[in-house]
Parts: C-alpha cells; structure tokens; sequence
C-alpha cells in the first residue's frame, strides 16, 4: 500500500497484480509505503475504510482517493502457479512444483483445500461480500498503461513500471471444463472483472 499525502491518493496492492512493479516506481514518491508484513502492503479495501481511511481524513480533513489493479482472474491464478514454481520455496512448497497448472486449479476450486484459503480471491481484497467495489478506481491489469495516464496525471511526473518480481515461464494449460469450473469458482471475481471498464 502506497499513500500519496499531498495528492490525497492511496494505493491498494492486490496481490499478483503488479504490485511490486508499482511499489519500485513509486515509492520514493509517497509519503507512506507499507511493504511488510503482508497483511499491510496487501491490506484489503475494507481493512484500510475501517482503520486507515478515518485517520487519514480526520488528519488531513479530506478524504483520500483509493486506487488498485485487478488482473484477469484465470490470469491471475495462473501468475499464482507460476509465482510458486521458483526456487525459491522449500519443503512442503517445493511439491507444487511437481504438479500441473491443471492440477493447481483443480485445488484451488476445492474450498476444504488449504490452497483456496491460502490465495483467496481478488474481489476479497476489492470489494465487500456482496461484490460491490470498495476502491475507487479499478483499473485492469491487463490494460495498466490507463493506469500508468493516471498515476502521471495524478502525481504530475512520467512513471515508468520496471518489471519486477518476474515468475517463470510455466506450462499453464487446462482442459475446457477445468476452465469452466474454475470460472464457476471465481465468479465473484469474474463478474467484478467484468464490470472494470
């Protein structure tokens, strides 16, 4: 999470959306940057209206925009299987490097496998339990050039997005009915997604 005090603009960093690359850019611009633990650099819209967004107001006696990216939800999770494929995880982690996208999905759809907890959906992060947003403006992961206009616009400087905390390349196919069902299963971040213009 950035906060941009004398522009009044906050961003909210869903994970997997090109958080890190916003946070690299723009960090030396914002007055606050929450970066760890996750619970903070991912807090989620309705944590930051219930503890932030009071604070925030009363000090300032304005009330801040909200900001964030969404990326396509089967994009989404396959950036998830790809992230988990590195190196970098050990142990019981390392086993998920041994299964297929197919199979990631599979488990991701199953709500008694610890893997749906563990990731959870981007809608958690942006909306409320009914699906209505609670950021201001969501912009598409997938169209983050809008994004970058309105960050230029907003901070009046050019920003250039480096790429940063790249996965590697993975096999992510799934057959048309994991796909369907997948789809199914992320419903609440589908239709959020499709309502992003």
């Amino acid at each position: 999470m950035l906060i941009f005090w004398d522009q009044r603009l906050v961003f909210l960093a869903t994970p997997k959306a090109g958080s890190s690359a916003v946070e690299a850019a723009l960090e030396p611009l914002a007055s606050v940057a929450m970066k760890r633990p996750d619970p903070l650099k991912h807090m989620s819209a309705q944590d930051y209206l219930s503890h932030f967004a009071p604070y925030l107001e009363a000090a300032s006696g304005e009330r801040f925009t909200t900001v964030a990216l969404m990326r396509e939800p089967v994009g989404w999770l396959m950036s998830w299987y790809r992230f988990r494929q590195r190196d970098a995880f050990d142990g019981e982690e390392a086993a998920i490097r041994r299964h297929s996208f197919e199979t990631f999905a599979r488990a991701y759809v199953d709500p008694a496998d610890p893997l749906h907890a563990e990731i959870g959906r981007q809608s958690d992060v942006l909306a409320d339990a009914e699906g209505k947003p609670l950021v201001d403006r969501i912009f598409r992961y997938e169209a983050i050039d809008r994004f970058v206009h309105f960050l230029e616009d907003r901070l009046d400087c050019a920003i250039t997005l480096p790429r940063v905390n790249v996965p590697p390349a993975a096999d992510v196919k799934l057959t048309r009915e994991s796909e369907a069902k997948l789809r199914e299963a992320m419903a609440a971040d589908v239709t959020l997604y499709g309502q992003l213009g």
